[in-house]
């Protein structure tokens, strides 16, 4: 283990402080050092084109040269997987999400504004995800966020045998029913849409939820792990992209047809039957699961309880395994279509991955095709 090869990580930010910060959160880190430090946008694409890091933290708010247009500009010339720290101000959260958009991998909110004295805080939080992103192959990266693609034409997939053999043995176990039982699919039933992601999601969302029609018979709920504050500006930002009307989940919202409803980071998102209809629950005292308040076994195991329509289950890219345990709840209560997006083109392939492991998965698609799969099942 001695001679194992450690990921190189580059930290950016104005702040010398915070730049001994975060380099000390890796002092003996087993996978990761650190081999150097920039103090603005500039500074960070001259250090990169020297160092070759594997892996780059990088703060939104710096003079000179901003995170954004930095990004911007590493992602052109020396593509490297970038986990942003941002502040949760809205135009902190509004940044975070443009920087999502051009490339980067996650982020960390931190604490308590652009000096935080308490990052301690969010220290396993932000070693965990340069961890993953250390592991994020250069070839997604450099992927655009929409392809243009002529409908039922087949997708070009990368040359990753692993991951494509993974894929067939996946779409052949969602040519057949693993239950034993047929499901009984209606066009003609009523419809939800569940929908659960992570790392990657904001842009996998933007992917699915802007070719989704505005006359779609079925409202939509979301689950992406992200913290309080940052779900508002992801919903605002959908909302404008997409012909779906796209909303922070509120409490007491009635489920309308052609509305997405996002969890608020910190709360679960459940249902409550209200006469005839749906009303949203927001849970702030059930415990977070597996580490996520919002959790999409959660939000997939409440709403299994409800037969009065049937499910189609969406799992898309992002680390862990939140989602497969609310999926096998959704499967032995009801009609449940699963859907989850293929190891090509998750940026990370663990929550879609144990989702297929369960064997109840109907349909493995690329995340460009997501829209176009659920519409399938739709009147």
């Amino acid at each position: 283990m001695g001679n194992l090869k450690k990921s190189k990580l580059l930290v950016v930010d104005d702040s010398a402080f915070m730049r001994k910060l975060i380099s000390d959160f890796f002092t003996d880190h087993l996978q990761i050092e650190v081999v150097g430090s920039a103090r603005n946008g500039k500074d960070a694409i001259k250090k990169i084109g020297q160092l070759k890091p594997d892996v780059v933290t990088m703060d939104v708010e710096m003079p000179e040269m901003n995170g954004l247009e930095a990004l911007k500009e590493i992602m052109q010339k020396y593509p490297v997987p970038v986990v942003m720290l941002s502040s949760t101000t809205q135009r902190g959260t509004e940044n975070t999400l443009m920087a999502m958009e051009y490339g980067a991998i996650d982020f960390v909110a931190k604490p308590s504004g652009t000096i935080s004295l308490d990052l301690h805080k969010i220290q396993d939080e932000l070693v965990r995800k340069v961890e993953e992103a250390s592991k994020i192959s250069i070839a997604k990266l450099k992927k655009p966020i929409h392809k243009s693609l002529a409908i039922n034409q087949p997708i070009s997939k990368p040359k990753n045998t692993e991951e494509s053999n993974f894929n067939r043995a996946a779409k052949q176990i969602a040519s057949f029913d693993t239950t034993g039982k047929k499901t009984e699919w209606s066009k003609t039933s009523k419809k939800i849409i569940l929908i659960g992601t992570s790392t990657g999601g904001p842009r996998a969302l933007q992917e699915v939820i802007t070719k989704i029609p505005a006359n779609i018979d079925a409202p939509i709920l979301i689950v992406q792990h992200m913290p309080a504050g940052f779900t508002k500006s992801l919903a605002k930002r959908l909302d404008q992209l997409s012909e779906i009307h796209v909303k922070e989940a509120e409490q007491g919202d009635i489920l309308q047809k052609g509305t997405a409803y996002i969890a608020p980071g910190g709360f679960h998102l459940k249902l409550r039957k209200v006469g005839a209809t749906f009303a949203v629950m927001l849970d702030q005292n059930e415990p977070p699961r597996s580490g996520h308040r919002p959790s999409v076994d959660v939000m997939f195991e409440d709403v299994s309880q409800y037969s009065e329509f049937d499910k189609i289950a969406v799992i898309m890219t992002g680390m862990g395994y939140d989602g497969s345990k609310g999926l096998v709840s959704l499967k032995k209560t009801g009609n449940v279509i699963a859907i989850a997006e293929s190891a090509e083109t998750c940026i990370v392939y663990g929550m879609p991955k144990a989702a297929v492991e369960t064997q109840l998965v109907d349909e493995v698609a690329d995340v460009d095709d997501i829209a176009q799969t659920i519409m399938k099942y739709m009147p």
